[in-house]
């Protein structure tokens, strides 16, 4: 595990020059937001246009590590859910805690880090859960809180799900990607080299952007962040394993990948969406700032056993 802690400790130092650079003001929360701005729009987007676009839609796309995926987090998105009705709280602010309990830094953590720890094959699984995440539970808290404000659903909510996801970078720049490669297009040697040099930008500048976003999150709520941070960080990946290994049972390297997935810190998009719906966004901003912290040790532990699978 020392090992792999070794490997883990240069991505969570970028994080950590990255909050010592907002936390001093170096970096503006105006500078934050055009550099995540930067990562989300541009040098992720290539990484993973440049990654899809020499898959194909046959490696990438398997039901089965889909089910497996989809069962754990779900599972735990309900737990977390029925913990937060015996709380007594509302489907709004229940739906922003199972968000927390699931929803993991796969875009701007997991898909650099895990590349380089696993190999370029992780990319397949890493973006399947991306998507799944994505599309999936991301269209889910809209409806459940635009249904519980008005009461009932409408095709105006639909649109609005339907709208997020075709504005969304990472989901154009993964279907682009498998577009072009289904229609079996080379990539030209200077768009390969310009995708190459505007997606190398993506690892550093999205570390460098969650430190310094880390800055800016309240350490409220501390009991609650903690619970959560529970959640995402063991319960999220033991759940996953179970149905990666044992329900679904799929190859155990494709399970190490999507356990590891799993078992990221949570992301900052649920404060966004938190803040946007004015639903709980101090207590995103907890659990996040949490469960980053704790992350350090827990995503080696995790990645070092599933190395031994």
């Amino acid at each position: 595990m020392f090992a792999i802690f070794l490997k883990t400790l240069p991505f969570f130092a970028l994080i950590g020059l990255g909050y010592w650079a907002g936390r001093t003001r170096f970096f503006t929360e105006e500078a934050t937001a055009y550099l995540t701005k930067f990562v989300f729009y541009f040098a992720l987007s290539a990484m993973l246009f440049r990654f899809a676009a020499n898959l194909s839609l046959a490696e990438v796309l398997d039901w089965t590590l889909v089910s497996a995926y989809l069962w754990g987090t779900a599972v735990v998105y309900g737990l977390a859910t029925g913990v937060a009705f015996l709380r007594r709280l509302d489907v709004p602010t229940a739906a922003i805690e199972a968000q927390c309990a699931v929803i993991g830094n796969v875009g701007f953590l997991g898909v650099p880090m895990l590349v380089l720890l696993l190999g370029e094959q992780a990319i397949g699984p890493v973006m399947l859960v991306l998507a799944v995440d994505l599309i999936v539970f991301s269209s889910l808290i809209v409806i459940l809180i635009t249904g519980a404000r008005d009461g009932r659903m409408s095709l105006g909510i639909l649109r609005t799900v339907g709208m997020g996801l075709v504005r969304n970078p990472m989901i154009m720049a993964i279907s682009a990607g498998l577009i072009w490669s289904a229609l079996e297009l080379p990539i030209p040697d200077p768009m390969n080299e310009f995708l190459a040099i505007l997606g190398g930008a993506a690892t550093p500048g999205a570390l460098f952007a969650i430190g310094a976003s880390l800055a800016s999150k309240s350490a409220e709520r501390a009991q609650v962040a903690l619970w959560l941070s529970f959640c995402k960080l063991v319960l999220h990946p033991a759940f996953v394993a179970i149905g990666a290994l044992w329900l679904f049972p799929i190859d155990t390297y494709s399970a190490g990948v999507i356990i590891s997935a799993a078992a990221l810190p949570v992301a900052g998009n649920v404060y966004i969406l938190a803040q946007h719906y004015g639903v709980a966004p101090h207590r995103a901003s907890a659990a996040i700032l949490f469960s980053t912290v704790i992350s350090i040790a827990t995503v080696s532990a995790v990645i070092a056993w599933v190395g031994t699978l």
